[in-house]
């Protein structure tokens, strides 16, 4: 009797009072956002590694993959979670609130499967998430497909926004059904971009759906807007490279695709994103004197980085970046990039009223005022060249600055400066910049390539190694109709063609 006594009361003695026992529409909602901004940013050296195939930064204690290109196998194993938003909707008040946690389920979704689709191409989509109705071995939906049913998505999305009203759970927006319109609409612009070698494609109305998001719809208006987590000195919510319990933070390098372009336009982000040369310094130059700062070519071998590492005669990561627990908002989609899209989007004729150079100065002067906003006025991360307004207005007047020349040299001009913006933000969206216009130039050296062939960049990541082993069929499918059966880095996926 003592024992049976002792088992009924057992769950009741041995539950956390503090933990829930039912799934929410909020709590399911928070875990999705987070799920596509905190995990995709990471912390310590992982919070690095995309900025080592975009060739900003470069890292030391061993020779990483990402860093000499070699890309491997991607996973699918960051789709499950979505069939959280069935459960969210599920779970949610209704009306106005279904509606607006509906249209968070569809942008989440849409944003999760664009970047699956830019890294392999054709992925299973309208076949997923059906495992509790036993589909375990989904079809392939083409890359053309996935992005019409992203498209349509997002415009659903805008919609069910629109008759939504302000909904918990939100840690970025706190709930703000325009500021999430505003996001939904500059995403599918950024989607819409990437299709500008598929104008032809009549069914998707590439620019006919550009246009109207531009005439009629909210989009991004300043930096309040950007889709960004916001750190504090609090535990779980330090920015991702602060130096406590980071044993990463010796290792970084700056690399000279930074580094030379900053010099070459002087620009004073190089003070805000780098440190001196201790070896520079020490032989008695300012740390304001721009031949101070040391970049490294990211496509040297990697015994060669070791030794100029070795030397301590290059220039670090501003201290900024590991000294503040709260040093800036990292961000996956902003005010700037949006200018700069709006920029390259007028070049190519596709909106007309404003003018490319307005849009591009646009985005310089945002991308600037972000930065200087989010560091404090201590020579220790200005080095005393502070990014002021008169300064912002002078740079973008400058003669190396402004908007000029070919439709090709203007959008280069646009893609170098959306890429010197997002220094150490967007993970991977500069490597997709690069791989879809060739801007910036990322520097392909045969000896510490290890791509194949060596003499240039991979462009897709190979399917993983879970789908040749449970769903093969379909894989291989996928693999035969798109590349003729052979799943290479190096195959161009329909977007790129």
């Amino acid at each position: 009797m003592l024992t049976l006594g002792s088992c009924s009361t057992f769950d009741e003695i041995n539950s956390n009072p503090d933990a829930a026992v039912k799934a929410t529409a909020p709590m399911l909602a928070t875990n999705l956002i987070l799920n596509i901004t905190d995990n995709t940013i990471s912390s310590g050296k992982s919070f690095l590694s995309p900025h080592f195939l975009d060739k900003s930064v470069i890292y030391t204690e061993f020779a990483e993959d990402l860093q000499y290109n070699y890309l491997g196998r991607t996973s699918f194993d960051g789709i499950p979670v979505l069939t959280n938003i069935e459960k969210m909707i599920l779970f949610s008040p209704p009306d106005a609130y279904k509606n607006a946690y509906t249209a968070l389920g569809k942008f989440i979704k849409s944003w999760k499967y664009f970047d699956l689709t830019m890294r392999v191409g054709d992925v299973p989509y309208s076949d997923a998430l059906k495992g509790e109705s036993n589909v375990v071995a989904p079809k392939y939906d083409t890359q053309k497909q996935v992005i019409a049913g992203i498209l349509n998505d997002l415009d659903e999305a805008d919609k069910l926004f629109a008759a939504g009203t302000k909904f918990d759970g939100d840690p970025i927006y706190g709930g703000d059904v325009t500021k999430w319109r505003k996001m939904v609409n500059t995403f599918e612009l950024y989607v819409l971009l990437n299709l500008y070698k598929k104008t032809g494609e009549t069914d998707l109305k590439v620019v006919d759906r550009f246009k109207e998001i531009v005439a009629s719809r909210p989009i991004f208006q300043s930096n309040a807007d950007n889709f960004q987590l916001v750190y504090s000195d609090k535990a779980g919510q330090r920015y991702p490279f602060y130096k406590l319990g980071n044993p990463s933070v010796i290792y970084p390098m700056m690399s000279e695709v930074v580094v030379g372009k900053l010099k070459t336009l002087e620009d004073r982000r190089l003070f805000y994103y780098a440190n001196p040369s201790p070896v520079a310094v020490a032989a008695g130059k300012a740390i304001n004197d721009w031949t101070a700062y040391k970049g490294t070519d990211p496509s040297m071998i990697y015994s060669s980085i070791t030794t100029i590492f070795g030397t301590k005669d290059y220039s670090p990561l501003n201290s900024r970046y590991t000294e503040l627990p709260n040093s800036e908002p990292v961000w996956l989609m902003s005010y700037s990039q949006l200018k700069f899209m709006l920029a390259e989007a007028t070049v190519r004729g596709w909106i007309t009223g404003t003018t490319a150079s307005t849009y591009y100065a646009d985005g310089i002067k945002a991308a600037m005022q972000f930065t200087a906003a989010n560091t404090p006025d201590n020579a220790l991360y200005h080095h005393n060249m502070k990014i002021t307004d008169d300064y912002i207005n002078t740079y973008i007047a400058s003669d190396k600055v402004k908007l000029t020349g070919t439709t090709e040299q203007q959008i280069e001009q646009i893609l170098t400066q959306n890429y010197l913006g997002a220094f150490l933000q967007a993970p991977y969206m500069m490597f997709f910049e690069n791989r879809r216009t060739g801007y910036p130039a990322f520097p392909v050296n045969p000896a510490s390539n290890s791509n194949v062939p060596a003499n240039k960049m991979p462009v897709r990541w190979l399917y993983p190694q879970k789908e040749l082993d449970y769903n093969s069929t379909n894989v291989k499918e996928a693999i035969s109709a798109q590349f003729g059966g052979n799943d290479d880095v190096n195959q161009q996926i329909w977007i790129l063609k």
